[in-house]
């Protein structure tokens, strides 16, 4: 995944003088009261079995068997949840110029409402174990980086057949997200790249987007990203503050860590289609990734449903109550 990096104040100050205004950043929760009437509960079991699936696939690396599985599953599991299904094979290349496939996937809902909210997130895994004590060229299972964002957004669709929200929603699930090296610029996120610059609809266009990036593990807690905070401060803290009126408090902080930066698929959607979009992602306090990053602990074993029930609760939340309230 991704390039952690620190921006400065002043610099997250500069960038954010665009001509649309936004509001005062006053990291301090909204304490009005909240309605949960006529929002879906979302399923945290049913999540949870979303992302096993994708586990018991084995390593979604661009290239094997895995991947052609796994992009089979979800355009079928998809098809008949969604309005449409919209499907981009495709050749990117890598960092050392190899040629990778890359599947993305979009599902679709409530496609003739003007407002739209985008949500993505990467179902590809890392190559290699880098981070990892000892296994450092082995794939990874990729249940939290990966998996964990494709099971929320599988529960979306799932909840969206069911009662579909008034917004407009589209799940974008990016490959090649992950084969990146960091003295490459730019080899990181291939598939939301190349969707950028190819979008689904020709012209597409969200009022915001959601990125969900490692948002299933065990103890993690979500801070206000860089990058988010500089492109996507208005919806990001709506949606910090729906969490916290929901009591997921201890999940999502409005601390911004060191000011870490993260150039996640989030960074390209903002940089190269102008859609303001926020990253929720596993970070520590001191800005760092959580410790099984790019590890073989990166197993089924770190997913913990109280961290899918918060992040798929707000979603469902934002989604069906107040998608523009921002």
């Amino acid at each position: 995944m991704q390039k952690l990096t620190w921006i400065s104040g002043m610099a997250l100050l500069m960038a954010a003088c665009q001509p649309k205004p936004k509001p005062a950043e006053t990291n301090t929760p909204t304490t009005n009261t909240i309605s949960t009437a006529n929002v879906p509960v979302f399923s945290a079991d049913s999540a949870y079995a979303y992302v096993a699936k994708q586990v018991a696939f084995g390593p979604r690396v661009p290239g094997t068997k895995a991947q052609k599985e796994c992009a089979s599953w979800l355009i079928k599991t998809l098809r008949p949840l969604s309005d449409t299904v919209y499907v981009q094979e495709t050749t990117v290349t890598g960092p050392e110029k190899q040629k990778l496939p890359c599947i993305n996937i979009v599902a679709s809902f409530n496609p003739a409402a003007k407002d739209r909210v985008l949500v993505l997130a990467h179902w590809d895994t890392r190559p290699w174990g880098d981070q990892d004590a000892f296994n450092k060229k082995t794939p990874i299972d990729g249940a939290d980086d990966g998996g964990s964002g494709v099971g929320v957004m599988m529960e979306l669709a799932r909840q969206f057949k069911l009662k579909q929200p008034n917004v407009g929603v589209d799940l974008l699930f990016t490959d090649v997200e992950d084969y990146g090296v960091s003295h490459v610029e730019d080899s990181y996120c291939l598939g939301t790249q190349y969707w950028a610059k190819n979008p689904h609809v020709k012209g597409y266009k969200a009022n915001y987007g959601i990125l969900l990036d490692m948002v299933g593990g065990r103890g993690t807690q979500f801070f206000m990203e860089g990058f988010s905070k500089r492109d996507a401060y208005a919806p990001m803290k709506m949606f910090w503050d729906v969490a916290n009126q929901l009591g997921y408090s201890s999940q999502f902080r409005y601390e911004s860590p060191q000011d870490a930066a993260i150039t996640d698929d989030h960074y390209y959607v903002n940089t190269m289609t102008g859609i303001p979009t926020f990253d929720i992602i596993a970070l520590q306090q001191n800005g760092n990734f959580a410790p099984h990053w790019h590890t073989a602990n990166d197993n089924i074993q770190i997913i913990d449903k109280t961290t899918l029930k918060a992040v798929g609760q707000t979603l469902l939340q934002v989604l069906y109550t107040q998608p523009l309230s921002y």
